[in-house]
């Protein structure tokens, strides 16, 4: 006997333990050694990471298409593994050897510090596996795979190694995102950009002659960043302002430093923007830097690596000033060693002191910020290692153009296509220790040896020096992390091994994930997979949106409104957040996700619970020798047919990527169509004396029970899977048979009960609109009613009479004064209220209900129709005001169909 309730603590932890019996995940299964693949690589979340909201989507949409396509009988790879998070982990372990007052990074030297993040990986990371887990995702556990394996690092090792003798990586001096605090440069997705009020400072740069004569002409420049100054390199005016032309080609002095730098003509510059004019610091700034490529400009760096000013011995900066005609001793000692915010104030106050500070404006301006160390970065000029991505882009944007691989929604491809058409050089060296040891060595004199390997590296290295005793030291960098993830595809596979893995589920079918990370991980997996293996590494890429709060405000921690997933699935089961998340997982379109949704699929697994609790009571017991063609009662026949077409529906909305619309037919199915409609018909059938009716009514509500829990399998897998096992089934529900009812319908039994559920709905629907109290019976009149409809409503007189509250059924030629009228199937009915509602009042309580609804959306149309509002409003407040003018626009159009019924 199954229990009362369902409960979702107690069952999952069960059902989790079952499937792990079962193998139910494992691919390469005997039994489907034949059978065609499908293969999905889970974007590998954090080893330091923890279940958020985003991660709740992606996981639950890629577990509906593992599952589903398991059903489907295919061998399904879902591939599971974990990011190293090489600046994430590093943090963590030095934040927590503080904590303990051990020594730091430094003090323990680079092999006692590694040993102490494998410490930690091993015994606190990868909690999120466990909560993915809870989730209920049906990854292949048991191939489980980290970035920092043995097997993933040495693909890592031979990809560099293979790219560097291809030509494709290189050293390179160049800017970079700098974080001062960590000491590191960092990918463009760790930079955060936040707006913070400042100053724009107007200075003004003394023109000279040929001879480096001041002229008495001033040229007047606008900067946020006057410390910087002192790294200018020229001075850029556009080629098409006039108030500039009679100064292009001429130089003007640096003050403070007496350089003379030249003023350019580049269309960088903006004419209307503050004076026109820009101080050119290609060191210091990344438009500056390709300013200065174009006009051959010197890069002076005049930041250290804490972003501290460095003058003192800083060659670059001294190189080309003239001591006799500047008071350059007094900035150095004024400003090195200052810290860039400091110089700041130093530098406008000498500015001032001089004459040559023109004004001050405030500024509001988005300034780059870490999102580990949260300190403001800096565009810092260093050696790196970089990855010739424009070569490697062009196989990546071909597949992509040719239709190898497709984005789903199709719109990504534009912004696929517009970052990789513009790609830059990738840098992936990192100042880190956690993370992937560049594998290469340099020699005394600096040559570099890139190898798999020191022992090859050495051997390089004695056959280009041409002795033995070669003293080499390894470069003491790390990869970027995107590095070896754009390797994931293959590398979990066993690349460079020519495994059976490899050969069988490479390429992998599809790639679920979020957009942001088109550009760093999506186009980088596209450009090593079509190098290494030849062939696009996925087929499909679906991009889901955003989770957002109820209100359609993005979640952070510091505005409160973070939903935590785990104390969802604690409080209201994985089930329900599950359906929540892919019943509103519309392509495009962001989730407003509210507890109050999840609470109501809650309610819906409530629902099917209950639905399976009456079909046992009931004596409905699954029967393998049923044939659902075999039906012959009519409401049977009905709701066979009705289960057919959903999971119709459901398949191919899941083919298609369209989650939310397969989770809504499903929905609809089982509570609107199975669980109101069939179940309240069938009482009368499961009571009934005639006992074949009674059987095979019996049979059948098992039979579309089977269904439902098979349809809703992907999206809601532990309750599904504990009515399964209620049903005490020789296999879980996991490795079940996906249902099919292919050409399976009744036409006659779909027009006999669709036309007593439709008249029924809408006689519920008028009795609302029109305010007829609730315990009124009311009669009914089939207006013009052919011969079928009569007899369908003479067949159904007693459940129309019920359900619908009504006194009595009649026919007529015409109809009565006074009536609500609706078209049902076809049919006229009317329902006479003359005595129960006031005509003339419902008309005037409808007539001012419309009025209002129509001057509501006429003063949200003039909102929304105001450009200003729409640029401005939080993106939130704008989709609120959508969503009322719509359910405005939408009542008023049912109303107004109310008071047209009553003529």
């Amino acid at each position: 006997m199954m229990d009362k309730t369902f409960d979702p603590a107690h069952v999952e932890r069960r059902i989790s333990a079952l499937w792990e019996e079962a193998g139910a995940f494992r691919a390469g299964r005997p039994d489907r050694a034949e059978a065609e693949t499908f293969t999905i690589v889970i974007p590998p979340p954090n080893v330091t990471g923890s279940l958020h909201m985003g991660h709740a989507l992606n996981n639950t949409l890629q577990d509906i298409l593992c599952r589903f396509e398991r059903m489907r009988g295919r061998d399904v790879l879902w591939q599971p593994g974990t990011d190293h998070a090489g600046i994430a982990t590093q943090m963590v372990v030095e934040r927590q050897l503080a904590e303990r007052q051990q020594p730091g990074r430094r003090e323990l030297g680079r092999e006692k510090f590694l040993e102490e993040v494998w410490r930690w990986k091993e015994e606190s990371g990868g909690a999120i596996v466990a909560q993915l887990k809870r989730l209920g995702a049906s990854c292949d556990w048991s191939r489980e795979r980290f970035t920092m394996d043995e097997g993933l690092s040495k693909a890592v090792v031979k990809v560099f190694v293979q790219l560097y003798r291809d030509g494709l990586i290189y050293k390179d001096k160049r800017l970079v995102n700098w974080d001062p605090k960590l000491l590191t440069a960092i990918s463009d997705l760790e930079v955060v950009q936040k707006e913070e009020k400042g100053s724009l400072w107007h200075f003004k740069y003394p023109v000279v002659d040929d001879a480096g004569k001041e002229t008495g002409e001033y040229i007047v420049v606008a900067t946020t960043r006057p410390e910087t100054m002192l790294g200018d390199t020229a001075v850029a005016v556009h080629p098409d302002d006039e108030r500039y032309t009679h100064l292009v080609g001429k130089k003007v002095r640096l003050p403070l430093v007496g350089r003379l730098i030249p003023i350019i003509a580049d269309t960088y510059s903006d004419p209307e923007k503050g004076t026109g004019a820009v101080k050119i610091t290609p060191a210091h700034d990344f438009n500056d830097f390709e300013v200065g490529k174009r006009h051959n400009l010197p890069l002076i760096n005049v930041l250290d690596a804490e972003a501290n000013i460095q003058l003192q011995g800083n060659l670059s900066f001294l190189d080309g000033v003239n001591w006799q005609t500047s008071d350059l001793n007094a900035a150095i000692d004024a400003l090195d060693g200052k810290s860039r915010e400091a110089a700041r104030k130093i530098v406008v106050e000498m500015m001032e002191e001089r004459g040559l500070l023109d004004n001050i404006e405030p500024t509001q301006h988005a300034v780059p910020h870490g999102d580990r160390s949260g300190v403001v970065l800096e565009p810092r000029l260093t050696d790196q290692w970089y990855v010739d991505a424009k070569v490697l882009a062009q196989p990546a944007l071909a597949a992509v153009r040719d239709g190898k691989t497709k984005f789903i929604p199709e719109n990504w491809s534009k912004t696929y296509f517009q970052w990789l058409d513009n790609i830059q050089p990738w840098c992936i060296s990192r100042q880190l220790w956690w993370g992937h040891q560049i594998p290469a060595w340099y020699g005394e004199d600096g040559t570099i040896f890139v190898a798999e390997g020191e022992q090859d590296a050495a051997a390089e290295a004695r056959a280009h020096y041409g002795r033995d005793d070669v003293a080499l030291t390894r470069d003491e960098d790390v990869l970027d992390t995107w590095f070896s993830s754009a390797l994931w595809p293959f590398s979990t596979l066993g690349w460079p091994d020519e495994t059976p893995e490899l050969k069988r589920y490479y390429p992998t079918n599809a790639l679920v994930t979020g957009f942001d990370i088109i550009f760093f991980w999506i186009a980088r997996m596209m450009m090593m997979g079509l190098h290494f293996m030849d062939d696009v590494p996925f087929h499909d890429v679906y991009i889901h949106a955003l989770v957002r709060d109820e209100k359609g405000a993005k979640m952070s921690k510091s505005k409160g409104n973070v939903i935590d997933p785990l104390g969802l699935i604690d409080e209201y089961g994985a089930d329900a957040l599950r359906f929540t998340l892919a019943a509103m997982a519309a392509q495009g379109r962001d989730i407003k996700l509210s507890t109050q949704r999840v609470e109501g699929y809650r309610n819906f697994a409530t629902k099917l619970w209950n639905a399976a609790r009456f079909a046992e009571i009931n004596g409905c017991v699954g029967n393998v020798a049923f044939d659902p063609r075999t039906a012959r009662v009519t409401l049977n026949q009905w709701i066979i047919g009705e289960a057919a077409k959903a999971i119709g529906e459901v398949t191919t909305a899941i083919q298609a990527y369209r989650f939310n619309d397969a989770a809504n037919a499903a929905y609809r199915f089982v509570w609107n169509i199975f669980c109101d409609w069939y179940l309240e018909l069938a009482k009368p059938l499961l009571q009934s004396a005639d006992e074949v009716a009674k059987a095979e009514t019996q049979a059948t509500t098992a039979f579309i029970l089977d269904q439902v829990v098979k349809l809703l399998h992907p999206f809601m897998p532990f309750i599904t899977e504990e009515l399964w096992a209620n049903a005490r089934r020789e296999t879980v529900l996991a490795l079940a048979q996906w249902p099919s009812l292919e050409g399976l319908s009744f036409p006659d039994a779909e027009a006999e009960i669709g036309f007593v559920v439709e008249l029924i709905s809408e006689i519920r629907s008028v009795r609302s609109e029109m305010n007829v109290p609730a315990g009124a019976q009311v009669p009914l009149v089939l207006v013009g009613a052919d011969p079928a409809a009569r007899s369908r409503a003479e067949t159904w007189t007693d459940v129309l009479k019920r359900l619908a509250r009504l006194s009595d059924i009649s026919f007529a030629t015409e109809a009565p004064a006074q009536a609500a009228q609706m078209i049902s199937r076809g049919t006229l009915a009317a329902l006479p209220l003359a005595g129960i509602i006031d005509f003339a009042a419902e008309k005037i309580r409808l007539a001012k209900e419309i009025e209002k609804l129509h001057a509501e959306a006429k003063k949200i149309e003039a909102k929304l129709g105001n450009a200003d509002f729409v640029a401005r409003a939080p993106e939130e407040v704008v989709e609120e005001n959508r969503e009322r003018l719509v359910e405005a626009q939408s009542r008023a159009e049912k109303l107004a169909a109310a008071l047209q019924r009553l003529g």
